[in-house]
């Protein structure tokens, strides 16, 4: 609990580089909210063009029908893209900021803190680090209200067109969630392990860059090489265990969803054949289930990418918490 709350405090610490971008910070997901709203009406415009358009032969109705479903999608296309542009700008106005203090404040260091925080490691926190709270930032401006906002909006949605089979997607949604968060769970430790990783593998990079002749007149470029080779095979190893544990996610969550889609099909043809449900709004139920697979998915990319933030973050504190002597 300590470390968690340990955690947050040199987070909050991090986000004060956001200064000057609290617009940018509050447009990006406005915006985001704003498309996922368009994104939602979608469903309902197609359940009309099949319940009213296509089952009268109405052509008129039916174009007049697709120009709005158009214009949704130009008009949210337009908001993602403002999110896009404000969210972009945010995070490089705040890795700017961090890059450039971390520069400041490495400069100051004596030789002493040089030597004990290691040359590679700061080369790796200045560059690889400072990108990696930079993704963080970026994801969670633009997806951090979107993927709540359209799941608990297509959970809301199916209510109002069948409480029954929107009882599936408070089923459906649970399960998702729960197989998504057991895959993070597992994977997480095994990036922020790669992230040692690649701190060894940029201290040989730079001892056999620094002291290369030493290295040939002592004949040790096949034991140099091994060193490196043996580490650069365990990171690989493990961003391919992290990868074969994430590629669990797709097939899981897909074969959840199918089943949910067919419990959609199966109880909404019996509510359409007595006239309960209209073709329209089956599609639309399963539309919204779609959606609220790719949303969940988002999901799990963002937590991703925020831990991957957060153990980086706490590796830069680590720097700016050094004091010169």
């Amino acid at each position: 609990m300590d470390e968690s709350r340990r955690i947050r405090s040199k987070m909050k610490r991090l986000l004060r580089f956001l200064k000057g971008y609290e617009k940018e910070s509050f447009l990006a997901p406005l915006f985001k909210m704003l498309e996922a709203t368009f994104e939602l009406i979608v469903p309902l415009v197609v359940a009309r063009i099949m319940d009213i358009g296509i089952k009268n032969q109405d052509n008129v109705y039916i174009w007049h029908q697709c120009v709005i479903m158009v214009l949704l999608g130009v008009i949210g296309l337009a908001c993602s893209l403002t999110a896009q542009y404000f969210s972009a700008k945010a995070a490089m106005g705040f890795s700017t900021a961090l890059r450039k203090e971390l520069f400041f404040h490495i400069s100051r260091l004596s030789y002493r803190e040089l030597d004990m925080l290691g040359t590679p490691t700061l080369v790796t926190r200045i560059t690889n680090d400072v990108n990696q709270a930079q993704t963080g930032v970026n994801m969670v401006l633009r997806l951090f209200l979107r993927s709540p906002f359209i799941v608990v909006g297509a959970v809301i949605m199916s209510f109002t067109i069948d409480v029954k089979i929107g009882l599936i997607f408070l089923i459906a949604v649970p399960v998702i969630s729960i197989v998504i968060y057991g895959i993070m769970r597992t994977t997480v430790p095994i990036y922020k392990k790669a992230q040692s990783f690649l701190d060894r593998i940029s201290l040989i990079t730079r001892e056999n860059h620094v002291g290369a002749r030493v290295v040939r007149a002592f004949g040790r470029q096949q034991e140099e090489y091994k060193e490196f080779s043996e580490v650069n095979d365990d990171y690989t190893n493990v961003q391919v265990r992290a990868g074969n544990i994430s590629a669990l996610l797709n097939p899981a969550t897909t074969v959840i969803m199918n089943f949910s889609i067919i419990g959609i099909l199966w109880y909404g043809s019996r509510e359409v054949s007595v006239g309960i449900l209209t073709q329209g709004e089956v599609v639309a139920l399963v539309n919204y289930m779609n959606q609220i697979l790719i949303a969940l998915i988002a999901l799990a990319n963002l937590i991703v990418a925020v831990t991957k933030a957060m153990a980086s973050g706490v590796r830069l504190n680590e720097v700016l918490d050094t004091q010169p002597s």
